[in-house]
């Protein structure tokens, strides 16, 4: 099994060793609203670039900008993040939100055997729509890594320039991955967690690791002997962060209790709080919000 420490402590601001600019906005983030603890929860809505208009089917009210930041400001959301379109052209809807502006970003047509998330946006655009930190997405493990690190580089100065909380969207992708295990094994989301540590990022989103006995086996030692629970694996990927606080993404949408589950499991594993999107604005407005206070009563708790 997976070593780990129930109730991992979590890293503190103070621990992260980050300019001044970039502390005040991320107290912003961390504390202005939700169970103000330093706990955080961000409403993501940049899978209209990435995913295409489907992921509106199942709430076509969710299509609307303008319905996604309500929701965010009626469940006092530490933060929303979007592309730089929808920013300009609705962030005057709840202005009283956080943003954190996504600057990069592709489409879901190609395939993902070589995926790279080209830059669309800047730092600047960021600071000009008023933005707490900006987001950028970085493909571990892609043959187009070289370029991807390179990219990132230019956006990580910038950052440091201004001031600016950089969150990364550190996901495991392209064929190498899937031989060794594929994009959810704990080999795949521990790289992909020290890699945003190794290059800078501020604060990191990963997805949850998951134990397949069968894909556990492609995986390169020692993790190819390792089962663990999810709360164990989540543990060895926080360790892997270090000082730089983990964020747990949602993915496609669940059970209210496979939510909460997961969540709970990421909290006593050391996870600073969650992005979760589609689990949230894909339900009807009140049931939303419903869910979204459960959530918040979570954190609360760590």
């Amino acid at each position: 099994m997976v070593e780990q420490k129930t109730r991992v402590q979590r890293p503190s601001l103070e621990e992260l060793n980050l300019s001044h600019g970039k502390l005040v906005r991320l107290r912003r983030l961390f504390y202005s609203r939700g169970a103000g603890n330093g706990t955080v929860l961000f409403l993501p809505y940049d899978q209209g670039l990435e995913h295409g208009p489907r992921d509106f089917f199942d709430n076509p009210a969710s299509a609307d900008p303008a319905y996604i930041f309500r929701l965010a400001r009626d469940g006092n959301y530490s933060g929303i993040a979007t592309q730089v379109g929808v920013a300009r052209k609705y962030g005057h809807v709840a202005p009283e939100v956080p943003l954190i502006l996504k600057i990069n970003g592709k489409t879901d047509i190609p395939s993902d055997d070589n995926p790279i998330s080209p830059l669309n946006a800047s730092v600047e655009d960021a600071i000009a729509q008023g933005a707490d930190a900006v987001g950028y997405t970085l493909y571990v493990g892609s043959p187009r890594q070289d370029e991807d690190f390179i990219q990132f580089a230019q956006v990580r100065r910038e950052c440091e320039i201004y001031g600016m909380p950089l969150i990364v969207w550190s996901y495991p992708r392209g064929s190498a991955i899937e031989a060794k295990g594929g994009r959810d094994s704990l080999y795949a989301v521990d790289y992909a967690a020290r890699v945003a540590v190794e290059l800078g990022a501020d604060v990191v989103k990963l997805n949850m690791p998951v134990f397949d006995a069968e894909k556990a086996k492609l995986q390169p030692k020692p993790y190819r002997d390792m089962s663990y629970t999810p709360e164990e694996g989540m543990a060895r990927v926080v360790a892997s962060a270090g000082k730089v606080p983990v964020l747990l993404s949602g993915g496609s949408k669940v059970s209210d209790e496979e939510l909460f589950a997961k969540a709970r499991a990421a909290l006593e594993a050391g996870a600073t709080g969650f992005i979760f999107g589609r689990n949230v604005w894909q339900r009807e407005h009140d049931k939303a919000v419903e869910v979204t206070h459960k959530l918040w009563e979570l954190l609360g708790q760590y």
